[in-house]
C-alpha cells in the first residue's frame, strides 16, 4: 500500500501548489487592478479612473468567461455538482480532461479578482479531483500519453477515491482545514466510504494544507515579505483569545442559525427560480453562437452592477471613497463604507467584517445596503457562466447580517469592555452569522463546524 499512500501525498502536494498559486494570481491581479484606479485618481482624471475601474473587472470577466463558453462547457459554473454525480455513478464527459483543467483554473482566478460575487472553492474543488484524476492514472488521452507505471490504480474503484481525496485536497487547501476537507467529502461529496479512504483523504488534505501554508508564508501576490516557512499567527487567526461567554450570548445566536436557515432556503429557492428562468431564454435561442454570446453577455452585465450599484449610493465621489476605504481601512465615510464592502475583495471584505473590536466600524445604513445587493447579486451569479464558487458569498451574506445583529446588541448595552460583556461584539456575531448562513445554504453541519474553527482559531 506504500505506493497508494504516496500518491495520496503528491496529489496534496500538486494540490496545494496549485491553491497558493491560484491565491497568489487573484491578489496580484487585484492590487494591480487598483494601483492602476489609484494612479488615475491621483492624477485627477475621473473620467479614466472610472473606465479603469469598470474596464478592468469586464476584461477579466470577458476572459473569464470565454475559456469555459468556448474552451471547456465542462468547467463552469462549478463543476462541484459533477463532481458528486460521477462520484455516485454519474459518467459525464471532459470532466476531467487537461483543457477542462486549464479554462476551470483561467476562469477561476479571473472571475474572482473581477469582483465578481463568487469564490474559488467549488472550482478548487473540481482542480483537486482533476489533478487527484490524472496524477492516479498517469495517463492523458488528450495528451496520448499513458506511463508504464502504477497502472494497477487504473479501475474505476480507485480513480474514484483518488477523485475523492483530490476534491477534499482542493477545500483544505482553501481553508488550511485539513480535518474540514476530510469531514467535506464525508458529509457532501462521497457516499461510498471506508476507514482506510478516510485516513488517505486525510493524509492527502493535510499535505494540501501544509504545502499551501509553506508556500504562502513570505509571498504575498508574488512578492516576498517575509522568511519562508516562518507562519505569521495574525495573518491565521482572527480571534486571538477565548471568549468567556454569558448565558445571553446563546439568544443571539440561536436567532442567528432560525435567520440562516430562513436565508439560506430563500436563497436557494431565489437561485433554483433565476436558473430555470435563465435556461428557458437561453434555450429559447435557436442558434448556439448567438446562446453562447447572451451567455457571456450576462456575466459581464453582473460584474457592471457592482460599481454601478455602488456608485448610486455614494453619489459622484465614488471612486474617491472606494479607493479611500479600500487602501487605508478603517473608513469613516458611510457611503465610502458601503461600497467598498461591495466592490473590495470577497475574502478581504470577510476579515473586515469578522474583526474583533470594531463596534462602530461598520454602521446599519453601510451594512444593510451592502446586505440587500450582495444578496441579489450573489444569488444572481450563482449558475451564470464562469467557474466560481459559494463559499465566499455565503459567508459574506452571513457575516453581514450577524454584524447587524452584533450592531443592534451594541446600540441596547453599549460597548462593553468588561469580562462580562466582552462577548457583545459585532465582530464575534459575525462569524455565527456567516457560519449560519453557509450551514442554511448548503446544509453541512460537522465539516462546516471544522472548517469555522479552522478559520477563526
Amino acid at each position: 500500500e506504500w505506493d497508494r499512500w504516496l500518491l495520496m501525498g503528491l496529489i496534496g502536494t500538486a494540490v496545494g501548489m496549485l491553491g497558493f498559486l491560484s491565491h497568489q494570481i487573484i491578489d496580484s491581479l487585484v492590487k494591480l487592478k487598483w494601483d492602476l484606479v489609484e494612479n488615475y485618481l491621483q492624477d485627477g482624471n475621473f473620467h479614466l479612473t472610472w473606465m479603469c475601474a469598470l474596464g478592468t473587472g469586464l476584461a477579466m470577466i470577458l476572459v473569464s468567461s470565454s475559456s469555459v463558453l468556448f474552451f471547456c462547457p465542462a468547467g463552469s459554473p462549478s463543476g462541484l455538482p459533477e463532481i458528486i454525480g460521477y462520484l455516485n455513478g454519474t459518467s459525464i464527459q471532459h470532466l476531467f480532461n487537461i483543457k477542462t483543467f486549464l479554462g476551470t483554473f483561467v476562469s477561476c482566478v479571473l472571475a474572482v479578482a473581477s469582483g465578481l460575487f463568487c469564490g474559488p472553492e467549488g472550482p478548487m474543488i473540481h482542480l483537486g479531483a482533476i489533478l487527484g484524476c490524472g496524477l492516479s492514472q498517469l495517463q492523458s488521452d488528450t495528451l496520448g500519453v499513458h506511463l508504464p507505471f502504477l497502472t494497477r490504480f487504473r479501475n474505476s474503484a480507485d480513480k474514484r477515491s483518488f477523485i475523492t481525496a483530490g476534491a477534499g485536497a482542493g477545500i483544505a487547501s482553501v481553508f488550511r482545514a485539513p480535518i474540514g476537507g476530510l469531514l467535506f467529502t464525508l458529509e457532501e461529496v462521497s457516499s461510498f466510504w471506508n476507514i482506510r479512504l478516510a485516513w488517505q483523504t486525510f493524509f492527502c488534505c493535510l499535505m494540501a494544507t501544509f504545502t499551501t501554508d509553506l508556500l504562502s508564508s513570505s509571498l504575498y501576490g508574488f512578492v516576498y515579505r517575509g522568511h519562508f516557512g516562518f507562519f505569521e499567527a495574525e495573518k491565521r487567526i482572527l480571534f486571538w483569545n477565548l471568549l468567556d461567554m454569558h448565558v445571553l450570548a446563546f439568544i443571539p445566536t440561536i436567532l442567528l442559525g432560525m435567520l440562516g436557515g430562513l436565508l439560506g432556503a430563500l436563497f436557494v429557492y431565489l437561485n433554483i427560480k433565476i436558473n430555470k428562468l435563465r435556461m428557458q431564454f437561453f434555450n429559447s435561442i435557436p442558434k448556439s453562437s448567438l446562446r453562447k454570446t447572451s451567455k457571456l453577455l450576462e456575466t459581464i452585465g453582473e460584474v457592471s452592477c457592482v460599481p454601478l450599484v455602488a456608485n448610486l449610493g455614494s453619489g459622484r465621489n465614488f471612486l474617491v471613497l472606494v479607493v479611500g476605504c479600500i487602501l487605508s481601512f478603517p473608513c469613516s465615510s458611510v457611503q465610502g463604507s458601503a461600497a467598498a464592502l461591495l466592490v473590495e475583495n470577497g475574502k478581504q471584505g470577510i476579515t473586515y467584517l469578522f474583526k474583533r473590536g470594531t463596534h462602530e466600524e461598520f454602521g446599519y445604513t453601510s451594512l444593510c445596503t451592502a446586505l440587500a445587493f450582495y444578496f441579489i447579486l450573489s444569488c444572481w451569479t450563482a449558475g451564470s457562466a464562469v467557474a466560481s464558487g459559494l463559499v465566499i458569498p455565503m459567508l459574506y451574506t452571513g457575516a453581514l447580517y450577524g454584524r447587524i445583529i452584533g450592531l443592534i446588541l451594541v446600540s441596547i448595552f453599549g460597548v462593553q469592555n468588561n469580562e462580562y460583556g466582552a462577548w457583545i461584539d459585532p465582530g464575534l456575531f459575525a462569524a455565527i452569522g456567516a457560519a449560519s448562513f453557509f450551514s442554511g445554504v448548503s446544509r453541512l453541519t460537522i465539516s462546516l463546524t471544522v472548517i469555522m474553527v479552522s478559520m477563526l482559531s
